[in-house]
């Protein structure tokens, strides 16, 4: 069975969803793909991951980095899940390119190349805003590019861990990159 509660953060409302394993979902209201994978009969109710998940979000929206991780369990492809252990292992207040990635991935991997192209879509579908951080994840211009949740929400969480935006590049509406 799948739970879910809300939690309202700094920058916006968040829907949690977890079942008996881990964490399942973490969406922001409105959000690209919201709650896609969430499935219909679920029960509102708040759980002991879930209340972990709260405390993790808690220190984070603090300034913090969380020094623990509540238990996790997406969904997806054996790709994605690759994707997603690699996001993991960004650093708190850190970005890495999609390309960079794709690299990683083709060393685990031991293959000759991967399309950047590729991990943008398995990062897009992350479907654990935040805890699993694609909002570190850039173009290789240093872009600002791809964010579910938003742009101006990826650029409030990077700002929140002190990440240097001198060197990125962060789009006006409406401009093509």
């Amino acid at each position: 069975m799948v739970y879910t509660c809300n939690y309202n953060s700094p920058i916006g409302n968040m829907l949690m969803a977890a079942d008996e394993i881990g964490l399942t979902g973490l969406w922001f209201e409105g959000q690209k793909y919201f709650a896609n994978t969430l499935p219909d009969e679920h029960i509102p109710q708040e759980t002991e991951i879930l209340a972990e998940t709260k405390k993790w979000l808690d220190v984070y929206f603090s300034g913090e980095e969380p020094k623990f991780t509540p238990p996790l369990h997406p969904e997806g492809s054996t790709f994605r899940q690759a994707v997603w252990q690699i996001l993991l292992q960004i650093p708190y207040g850190q970005t890495i390119t999609y390309g960079e990635i794709a690299c990683k991935l083709t060393e685990m991997k031991n293959s000759s190349r991967m399309s950047a192209q590729a991990v943008g879509g398995a990062v897009g579908h992350n479907e654990i805003s935040i805890i699993i951080p694609c909002h570190r994840v850039v173009g290789t211009n240093g872009s600002l590019t791809g964010y579910a949740g938003g742009i101006d929400k990826k650029i409030s969480l990077l700002e929140l861990e002190h990440v240097d935006m001198s060197s990125l590049f962060i789009p006006k509406k409406g401009t093509a990159l």
